[in-house]
C-alpha cells in the first residue's frame, strides 16, 4: 500500500509543545504515514529534533521512544502518569493556580525589572542538560525525515533557518530563546560570515513553512497549532492581554505564510499562474484551541506534570480526530479553508 507522506510545520510554544508529543505519538503509530519533513520552532524543534534521532536510531518505535524521554525530562520526573492525583483539579483550575502562584508573581516582576545578564556567573540555560543530550549524528544525518530549525537573528531581526550538519545544542537552544529569560544564544553563522546571536525562532517563523516547499518534499503540509489562533473573549486583566499579546505575535509569521500559500494557490486556480511555476501547497492543521483557551503563558513557562499529560492526551486525540476526517484529503486537498481564513 503506497504511503501518505507528509510535511510537519511544529509550533513553538513552551510547555505546551506537550500537545505536540501526542500528536505526534499518534501519527507515529499510522504505518501507512510517512513524514518527511519538519520544520520547528522551539518546543516544535526540541519535538522534531527528538522525533529525527529516534526514527534513525530504532524507527517509529524510537521516535516515540524519544519524544517520551524528552517530556519526561522536561516535566521533571520520572513517570508523568504519579501526577494524576491533581487531575481532579482540571486544568483550568490548574492553569490558573500557576497563574497567580507567587513564584510567577517574583519571575514576572524579577523579568520586568531586570535581564538575563543581570545574573552574571549564576545564570544558566536550563535547556543546555536537555539538548546535550541528543545524538546529533542522528539528528543531523541524511536520513528522513528532513529537519529544519528556525531562530531569530538578533543584529538584523531576519529569520534563520538551520539544516544539516548546523543543527547542534546552540541552533536548539537558539531557536528556544526568549529574550527576557535567557541569554541571546551567540555562535558562527555560515550565511553571514560571522558571529551572531540569536532569539526565539516564533517571532519571525513560528514555524517557518517555505522550507518545507522543496521539490523533494510532499505537498502536503501538516500544522501543529498550539497558540490559539482565536479567542471569542475579549482579556480585560493584565495577565489576559499579555498572553493574547504573546499568542497573536507568535502565530503572526505563520498567518503571513498561509495568506501568501492562499494567494498562490488562487492565482494557480485561475491559470494566472502555470502549474509548476509555483508550488501548489495542500494545508492541514491539528489543534484544540478549546483546551488551550485555558492555558497561558504561565503554563508554557513552569511545566507541570498534569498539564503535559493532559496535553498529550489532548494531542493525541486531536490527531486521532484529524485522520478521520481528513486522512483521504492528504494527497489530494487542503483540509484548512484558506479562503475562508482570510476573508
Amino acid at each position: 500500500m503506497a504511503k501518505l507522506k507528509i510535511n510537519l510545520a511544529l509550533q513553538g510554544g513552551g510547555a505546551h509543545g506537550a500537545f505536540t508529543w501526542g500528536v505526534l505519538d499518534c501519527l507515529l503509530q499510522q504505518d501507512d504515514i510517512e513524514i518527511c519533513g519538519i520544520s520547528g520552532t522551539s518546543a516544535g524543534a526540541l519535538n522534531g529534533a527528538a522525533l529525527k534521532a529516534g526514527m534513525v536510531a530504532n524507527g517509529r518505535a524510537g521516535a516515540r521512544e524519544n519524544l517520551d524521554w524528552l517530556w519526561h525530562e522536561v516535566a521533571g520526573v520520572s513517570d508523568i502518569g504519579m501526577s494524576q492525583w491533581m487531575a481532579p483539579f482540571g486544568v483550568a483550575t490548574l492553569s490558573k493556580a500557576i497563574e497567580y502562584s507567587w513564584p510567577v508573581a517574583v519571575s514576572d516582576a524579577v523579568s520586568n525589572m531586570t535581564s538575563p545578564y543581570a545574573f552574571g556567573p549564576l545564570y544558566k540555560n536550563s535547556l543546555q542538560d536537555i539538548v546535550t543530550r541528543f545524538n546529533y549524528d542522528q539528528v543531523c544525518g541524511d536520513a528522513a525525515p528532513q529537519l529544519f530549525v528556525c531562530a531569530t537573528r538578533v543584529r538584523n531581526g531576519k529569520i534563520r533557518v538551520f539544516s544539516g550538519d548546523e543543527i547542534g545544542p546552540d541552533a536548539l537552544m537558539a531557536s528556544a530563546c526568549l529574550p527576557t529569560v535567557f541569554k541571546a544564544v551567540e555562535m558562527y553563522d555560515s550565511e553571514t560570515g560571522q558571529s551572531e546571536a540569536f532569539w526565539d525562532g516564533g517571532y519571525t517563523g513560528n514555524p517557518a513553512l517555505f522550507p518545507l516547499f522543496s521539490n523533494g518534499l510532499p505537498g502536503d503540509i501538516v500544522v501543529v497549532n498550539i497558540n490559539p489562533l482565536e479567542r471569542k473573549e475579549i482579556p480585560k486583566t493584565p495577565k489576559q492581554i499579555q498572553n493574547r499579546i504573546n499568542e497573536i505575535s507568535f502565530n503572526s509569521s505563520l498567518l503571513r505564510e498561509l495568506r501568501a500559500i492562499e494567494f498562490v494557490q488562487r492565482l494557480l486556480d485561475k491559470g494566472t499562474l502555470n502549474e509548476g511555476a509555483m508550488s501548489r501547497v495542500r494545508v492541514h492543521m491539528i489543534a484544540d484551541d478549546v483546551l488551550m483557551e485555558q492555558l497561558s503563558v504561565a503554563t508554557k513557562m513552569i511545566p507541570n506534570p498534569e498539564v503535559i499529560r493532559t496535553l498529550h492526551k489532548a494531542g493525541f486525540d486531536a490527531a486521532e480526530a484529524f485522520l478521520a476526517a481528513h486522512k483521504a484529503d492528504i494527497g489530494k486537498r487542503s483540509s484548512v479553508d484558506l479562503k475562508g481564513m482570510f476573508s
